[in-house]
């Protein structure tokens, strides 16, 4: 019965490798400009309200490039895609709150918040290179 439900499930640590390279080339492109230029990096988080900016703007682009690359190779995946879950949500609460931003430009958090979600509850799946 249960596979009639779900035909692919046999094929489910495929499909959450695939989701773990897309989510980790996803965070590495975004962390990869913040962690070559800390300094600038700092500078926008301040002029986005969170001081101090080196603090936050270092913890971010610390998250994003080397926990990109955790979740691709599945080492201390768990932790990762926690850290993305919380970043995710901080943004679009932000976005929110003091921009005001549209749905169109918050969303992409929520999606990248529903996958972090995902990856937490399935775990990294067969396919990992170190499986902390």
């Amino acid at each position: 019965m249960l596979s009639i439900l779900t035909p692919l499930a046999p094929f489910s640590d495929i499909v959450i490798l695939i989701v773990r390279i897309i989510m980790g080339v996803i965070m590495i492109y975004y962390g990869y400009p913040k962690i070559i230029n800390l300094k600038s990096n700092a500078e926008d988080f301040v002029k986005m309200g969170f001081k101090p900016g080196i603090f936050w703007g270092t913890i971010v682009a610390f998250v994003e490039f080397f926990g990109g690359i955790a979740v691709i190779i599945g080492m201390y995946m768990w932790l990762a895609v926690a850290l993305f879950g919380f970043e995710m949500i901080m943004g679009t609460i932000w976005k929110i709150t003091k921009t005001e931003k549209p749905f169109t430009d918050w969303s992409y958090d929520l999606l990248l918040l529903a996958i972090a979600l995902m990856l937490f509850i399935t775990g990294p799946g067969f396919y990992v290179l170190a499986g902390f």
